[in-house]
């Protein structure tokens, strides 16, 4: 973990013209470096060093993944379907939500008891709705004694008695599709996934694009995947795309930012990550998707972004799924535009690394800026005026992405801001404070 630090906003950002590249996402690096162990052979990843990553990264290699970083490229030497080494211990992945519901699928198979754990934070959050998926399949899994079978958890897998079967999923979420899918690569037959809604599919389209043995039917909001599981893979080389989440953070700032521009190259602009560009197009925004072409099964494109005038916005339901992680900074935009929004079906964002419906409605409460929160829902009253007489602190309450729209705001009304906890950022977007430097902002580390 890095070290902890706040950062401290005085004015606001100049107009700026500018172009450039946010961090490869994270969401495509944890499932490259997952699936190269899975392979045969070297496999060449340039993907996101930040703490989540990491620590996805040394799991693998107390399992007996070598892999070596040579001119900032990770090479991955991978060892085939379930060719982990005995471990018998613990795997702390630290605040990373991601890495801890990914190995919990991975180590599925894996015959040796192993504990996951996690900071303070991750040990917050519940596991339950995942652990009965991989219990059908033939893990034994025993969790703490509480209700919300949270971390830490201790995983004994199967290797001879992992069944293949039919499993409904009808919670929206692509980690627990993506856990099922670690543990289908390694289990005899044809495992199928049903899922009610639409959720991220990176882990499909990669193995699709590595000729994986998978097929995925989508029909009338339904995906169905089927994956026939110990069939050996080669290894690949991939230049993991530009993250969309990360890139909203800029998208918001440049149309909030007076008499300014942005160009973003090599974004993913996956359809079940892309529901922030509707979003604030609805509102107004000016966002142009440019050049996109594909790559390992993944649509890449640039955005270009101008300096706009926001009105308030009723968001369909279906469009929160594609949303989730960039709610934060789009109700930051909210907050500027003229005329309410409103957002509902939005409880999974109490599971995350804080309650963002409770952290960011205290971040508009400083702002002055009116809002009704509910259990599942929240309106904001938008204020295109906002501005601060006196001095605000805000926590990011080691969530990163609360540290983020927190900075957008003070980029934009300037005042004096202090972010405590800026150093949680680095376990999404290592480069962020670089790259706001890069078009401008000013801020102090204190």
């Amino acid at each position: 973990m890095y070290k902890k630090f706040s950062v401290l906003i005085k004015n606001k950002i100049n107009r700026f013209n500018k172009k450039i590249t946010v961090d490869p996402d994270k969401s495509i690096s944890h499932r490259a470096y997952i699936i190269a162990s899975q392979c045969l052979g070297v496999s060449g990843i340039s993907g996101l060093n930040s703490d989540d990553v990491k620590s996805t990264v040394n799991a693998l290699k107390k399992l007996g993944i070598k892999i070596i970083k040579k001119n900032g490229v990770d090479y991955v030497y991978g060892t085939g379907i379930s060719g982990f080494k005995k471990f018998k211990g613990i795997l702390n992945f630290q605040n990373s939500g991601t890495s801890a519901r990914s190995f919990l699928g991975v180590l599925t198979c894996f015959p040796f008891p192993v504990t996951i754990t996690g900071d303070k934070s991750l040990k917050k959050r519940p596991f339950k709705r995942l652990t009965d998926y991989l219990e059908k399949i033939g893990a034994i899994i025993n969790h703490p004694k509480n209700k919300k079978y949270s971390l830490p958890i201790k995983i004994q897998g199967t290797k001879d008695w992992a069944l293949a079967q039919k499993h409904e999923v009808k919670i929206k979420s692509a980690q627990i599709s993506s856990s099922i899918i670690y543990a289908a690569l390694q289990t005899k037959g044809i495992t199928e996934i049903v899922e009610s809604s639409e959720t991220r599919d990176h882990l499909q389209r990669l193995l699709k694009s590595l000729n994986a043995n998978i097929k995925i039917d989508e029909n009338k909001g339904k995906r169905i995947t089927k994956i026939e599981g110990q069939v050996e893979m080669k290894n690949f080389s991939i230049k993991v795309p530009a993250d969309p989440s990360s890139a909203c953070f800029f998208v918001v700032q440049a149309l909030l930012s007076k008499k300014s521009s942005l160009l973003i190259k090599n974004v993913c602009v996956n359809k079940t990550r892309t529901g922030f560009v509707k979003i604030l197009k609805k509102m107004g925004g000016k966002i142009k998707i440019l050049n996109k072409k594909e790559y390992f099964g993944e649509p890449v494109a640039d955005l270009f972004i101008k300096s706009s005038n926001l009105r308030g916005i009723n968001v369909p339901k279906k469009w929160i799924t594609s949303s989730i992680d960039d709610l934060v900074v789009i109700w930051i935009a909210c907050a500027f535009a003229k005329g309410k929004s409103n957002f509902t079906g939005i409880s999974e964002l109490r599971l995350k690394e804080s309650d963002r419906i409770k952290a960011m409605s205290e971040v508009l409460r400083k702002l002055k800026v009116k809002t009704n929160v509910k259990k599942n829902s929240l309106m904001i009253f938008g204020n295109p005026n906002i501005k601060i007489k006196n001095p605000i602190q805000i926590s990011s309450d080691l969530d990163h992405r609360v540290a983020m729209a927190s900075f957008v705001v003070g980029q934009i009304i300037g005042g004096k801001i202090l972010i405590k906890g800026f150093e949680t950022v680095s376990s999404s977007f290592p480069n962020f404070l670089k790259l706001q430097k890069k078009i401008g902002a000013k801020y102090e580390i204190k």
